[in-house]
């Protein structure tokens, strides 16, 4: 996945379309000059709705909109008749995007289903004509209702990937390597921290044609979930991803501490990540002999974990093995 058309995040400004007025026409014939109000009712403002969409996966195609305003209903007219109601805006969203209001933060709704709707601004109602406003003591209401106002508010929208496994580790832990390995991705690699500043998603091949998908999600710091490095932007990802490969480099000064501190990130974060299956995988492993691996391995927190090596393409069978296992709880 580029790392320049994968959007996980836009704010625009929505206006849904107000309410048409009610109409206050009186019915007028040749041999009825008096025939009393006969005016329609405004037709209903367009709504604004976000739409799951399983075949997208970014949210490209609305970094670029700052402004989406629905119709207007139209005024009603004589002979009762009733306004047309204003065109809704669709907008399609791909899967796991939340829609939350900018200025006050509350979430109006998640995207998990395709062809789900949400209404994110309600059109108005359209006005009563003035036909509803007959009565005994008023027969010619030249009154009528004005149509309600549209709803604006700037919506926000967050994109949550969806993958099987999420990968979790400081920056230049080696995710990114790791995914071009396992995967046809091609992630951007440097050694230097943040070198991924947006996701990139892969899917590995595994045994008898099975597959999985793997994402490789901006490096965490200690710190991230109150925002500092990356902070929420990455955190969030975590959320929709079935299990969790934790990777340490084994050139750590302590492998557990590294992992305690990450996991620590999560809880601080959501701790239901915490029921998440998790799986560690000691990278750069080619660095290291038999000898200290065995010193290594009483050390280590109690997960199912692997020394691999992405240079070497040593123990990356073993990891899909371990990672697949966790992706089926197979104990």
């Amino acid at each position: 996945m580029s790392t320049s058309n994968f959007v996980d995040y836009v704010k625009i400004y929505c206006l849904s379309g107000s309410g048409g007025s009610g109409s206050t026409h009186f019915r007028r014939e040749k041999y009825l000059p008096k025939g009393g109000p006969d005016g329609g009712d405004g037709g209903k403002g367009g709504d604004i709705i976000a739409r799951g969409n399983s075949h997208m996966w970014t949210l490209l195609h609305l970094k670029y909109t700052r402004h989406l305003r629905a119709e207007h209903g139209e005024s009603g007219s004589r002979q009762q008749s009733t306004g047309a109601s204003g065109k809704d805006i669709v907008i399609d969203v791909p899967l796991g995007t939340i829609m939350k209001n900018a200025d006050t933060g509350e979430i109006i709704g998640e995207i998990v289903d395709h062809g789900q709707k949400i209404v994110l601004a309600r059109g108005g109602r359209g006005g009563l004509g003035n036909v509803h406003f007959k009565s005994p003591t008023n027969q010619t209401p030249k009154y009528a209702q004005p149509g309600e106002k549209g709803i604006e508010s700037n919506i926000i929208f967050e994109l949550k990937i969806l993958a099987d496994v999420g990968l979790v580790g400081f920056p230049n832990a080696g995710k990114s390597t790791l995914l071009s390995v396992l995967s046809a991705a091609k992630p951007a690699i440097a050694d230097y921290p943040f070198t991924t500043l947006r996701p990139n998603l892969g899917i590995v091949a595994y045994r008898d044609q099975k597959s999985f998908v793997m994402a490789d999600i901006p490096g965490i710091i200690e710190g991230a979930h109150e925002g500092k490095g990356l902070g929420l932007r990455f955190l969030r990802h975590i959320e929709r991803n079935s299990a969790l490969l934790f990777m340490v480099p084994a050139d750590s000064d302590d492998i557990a501490k590294e992992y305690n501190i990450l996991l620590n990130e999560l809880k601080q974060y959501n701790p239901e990540l915490m029921d998440k299956q998790r799986v560690l995988a000691i990278s750069k492993a080619d660095l290291l002999d038999e000898e200290l691996k065995n010193e290594i391995i009483p050390d280590l927190p109690d997960v199912p974990f692997v020394f691999i090596s992405s240079v070497t393409q040593s123990g990356l069978v073993e990891l899909k093995d371990l990672l697949w296992q966790a992706l089926n709880k197979i104990v």
